[in-house]
């Protein structure tokens, strides 16, 4: 834990970028799909164009950009940092650009955008056909098991090739199909679409009892993959190593200390909602929904836009027993050991403060399934009044706890009738003691005081990291 809050910043100096996914040198066009991404803006119209690049393929980006104002005579902007997840499409930063599309570039969570258009490039990843169709028939030996076949989106181009050398020998195989964005209409009856996935599981006769067989490296995609499909075996090919193996990832075991969560989130009496994209349609649907849930279920919550976690940042709010993440389906399940308080998906926040939600054994990552109208959608039931409601202990503390909906809010702070001069005008502002006092613990950033500050010569600063730098103990000249 100690390191999680100090060090000594040697492994952020010798940190290196991994290029596992690097662009080939000699077939830039090719990887980066510039035609199709020049008829894309040259369709739309578009004049400015934000170019997303995740950090190992940030060394192409001046190319690329260069070429696409070539092909297409548009302004091309490249989005160096992510506010949240790289995966997930950063319409706030290409908003600050004024830009009117998005081209996102390597791997990607698919969750719908709610503003500009977007075109996502995934990078094409080579693929050892032989191998994977090897591994495949080593694994599955038997010629009438049912399987599904995912791939990480990389590979998403030659899994045709695979299907033409699989399908002639396993009858009941079916292959999943990329898709970018929200399809119109409702999925057709036996069709699964999950996490910009989509495949036909009626062929299949249901996934009940259905091996999974993913294409790609261990990541969070396959993990969120496990934890909703978690009645179905899976395999894995890896293409980087060319090896083939069963997912040895003890799933229960996964869930136990999810469903842990779980309860500490039935303990908690603060909650802070954490603003973990701005991006994916829904999420303020989420956090409203979120609120409400916690408020109905007797509980304080503030919302924290930190950007990308860590757990120096949630440390300073140490009033805050538990944090539940609104993110896209990839980055939701953020392994939260290094962190000083727990912290939940939206799902987990649910089974906790939700009576009428009961555990089945289907697991939810994206958060979009618990709104109105969606398929994993419980409304919450009628309050209780505290007399009638069934007496809960926790499992952790032993403690009685309130487990039941009122209709009263959250218990707050009094409010205050103090009145303060808010600005120059003399508009005045009623000053909440709960506010005042985050605001009295919040970093606010440097004040310009432009006019104020004297004009001095600038001198050479010290040399090093602020725990060892090159002059520690001596005087400064």
């Amino acid at each position: 834990m100690a390191t999680a809050f100090s060090s000594d910043g040697e492994a952020a100096l010798r940190r290196e970028l991994g290029l596992a996914a690097a662009a080939p040198r000699g077939d830039l066009d090719g990887f980066y799909e510039m035609g199709r991404a020049a008829a894309f803006v040259r369709g739309g119209g578009f004049r400015k164009v934000a170019l997303q690049f995740p950090d190992e393929l940030l060394a192409d980006a001046v190319t690329v950009a260069a070429r696409m104002e070539a092909a297409t005579g548009a302004e091309m902007y490249v989005l160096g940092d992510t506010t949240y997840g790289s995966c997930c499409v950063d319409e706030v930063a290409a908003e600050h650009a004024g830009a009117e599309a998005v081209l996102h570039y390597g791997p990607a969570c698919l969750s719908p955008c709610r503003k500009l258009p977007v075109l996502h490039i995934f990078g094409q990843q080579p693929l050892d056909i032989r191998r994977c169709t090897e591994a495949f028939r080593e694994l599955y030996p038997d010629r009438q098991t049912r399987v599904v076949v995912l791939s990480d989106v990389v590979y998403a181009h030659v899994m045709g090739e695979l299907e033409q050398q699989l399908c002639p020998e396993y009858p009941n195989i079916v292959f999943s199909r990329v898709v970018c964005g929200d399809p119109p209409g409702p999925a057709p009856p036996g069709e699964v679409r999950q996490f910009g996935r989509q495949f036909p599981a009626e062929a299949l006769g249901g996934l009940q009892d259905c091996a999974m067989f993913y294409v790609g490296a261990e990541g969070l995609a396959l993990t969120s993959f496990m934890l909703t499909w978690n009645r179905c075996p899976f395999s894995s090919f890896d293409p980087v190593t060319g090896c083939g193996r069963r997912e040895t990832l003890n799933v229960n075991r996964a869930l136990m200390r999810r469903l842990y969560l779980v309860e500490r989130a039935r303990d908690a009496r603060v909650v802070g909602i954490l603003v973990g994209t701005l991006g994916v349609a829904g999420y303020l649907a989420v956090l409203q929904h979120l609120q409400e849930l916690l408020c109905r279920a007797g509980k304080r919550s503030y919302m924290l836009a930190v950007g990308k976690p860590n757990p120096a940042k949630l440390a300073n709010f140490l009033e805050v027993d538990i944090f539940v993440l609104v993110a896209c389906a990839q980055n939701t399940l953020l392994d939260s050991s290094e962190f000083y308080r727990p912290i939940v998906t939206p799902f987990e926040l649910e089974l906790a403060c939700n009576p009428a939600r009961e555990w089945t054994g289907n697991y939810f990552t994206d958060f979009r399934d618990l709104l109105p109208g969606a398929c994993a959608h419980v409304e919450l039931p009628p309050a209780v009044p505290a007399a009638e409601a069934i007496p809960d202990v926790s499992l952790i503390t032993g403690e009685m706890r309130a487990a039941h909906l009122c209709d009263h809010p959250a218990p707050q702070l009094p409010p205050s009738t103090a009145l303060a001069c808010r600005d120059q005008t003399r508009a005045l502002a009623e000053i909440s003691p709960a506010a005042s006092f985050l605001e009295s613990r919040s970093w606010r950033g440097l004040e310009q005081q432009l006019g104020q500050t004297p004009v001095s010569k600038a001198v050479q600063g010290r040399r090093g990291i602020a725990i060892a730098y090159e002059d520690e103990g001596h005087e400064q000249p």
